[in-house]
């Protein structure tokens, strides 16, 4: 069935509103149901209205009062030719864009979104702890990280480093754990403008109980809240 969209009448209109979008046409994670749960405690705790859908038919039309549109753990080719134009006309006109985790395993024959995300996945080394190191503390998806951080995920390779086109916040530590694959240069998350929107991408997220960890988190409010601007 049709996931149904939300009426306007229908959400608290002093409350910024927040779009979830999990559709998956190649690998899904099994942590998308935990991440979107996470995203709404997130916003009930913290001010804003959260809305999930898998509908591609959503896109369809302009995408409508949103402060942020998270891809969450998407994979493959998830809009229709019109829900591409849609989706970049909405970050351009100023709407944030958030991408977790297998977002960067998404639309690979549509350029604009590889340019909008900032790199395109290549590979991953088996889930296994490893360290994360902050490269920038100014911003409030990291400033509550400490220098060194230690997590447990998948340590995505991409295509290739999206550094000098964005603004890199986190970096992959390869020594750190077995696989790694794009050696000293290895961006983990990121922000930067697309047009008048702005953009955040997180690559951790892999596992339902990334969800539950406190400083991954405030992580990924942190992203959803820049992008929004509130």
């Amino acid at each position: 069935m049709a996931a149904q969209h939300p009426k306007p009448s229908a959400l608290p209109p002093s409350r910024p509103r927040v779009l979830v979008y999990t559709r998956t046409t190649d690998y899904r994670h099994d942590s998308i149901p935990d991440g979107t749960a996470a995203v709404r405690s997130l916003g009930a705790a913290h001010g804003f209205t959260v809305h999930a859908t898998e509908d591609p038919g959503f896109f369809d039309a302009p995408v409508g009062p949103y402060a942020a549109v998270v891809f969450l753990s998407t994979s493959g080719d998830v809009l229709t030719p019109a829900g591409r134009e849609h989706l970049a006309a909405y970050v351009e006109a100023g709407g944030g864009f958030v991408g977790v985790h297998a977002a960067a395993c998404t639309e690979y024959g549509w350029p604009y979104y590889g340019e909008l995300l900032g790199a395109r996945f290549a590979r991953h080394p088996d889930h296994q702890p490893g360290r994360a190191v902050v490269e920038d503390h100014d911003h409030p998806a990291t400033r509550h990280l400490p220098a060194a951080w230690e997590f447990t995920d998948e340590w995505y390779d991409f295509r290739t480093s999206p550094r000098g086109a964005v603004r890199v916040l986190l970096s992959a530590d390869e020594t750190s754990y077995d696989g790694g694959g794009m050696g000293s240069d290895h961006p983990l998350a990121w922000c930067r403008d697309q047009g008048a929107g702005r953009v955040f991408y997180t690559a951790l997220g892999h596992a339902p109980e990334a969800y539950e960890d406190e400083a991954f988190r405030t992580h990924l409010l942190g992203g959803i809240t820049w992008a929004a601007a509130f």
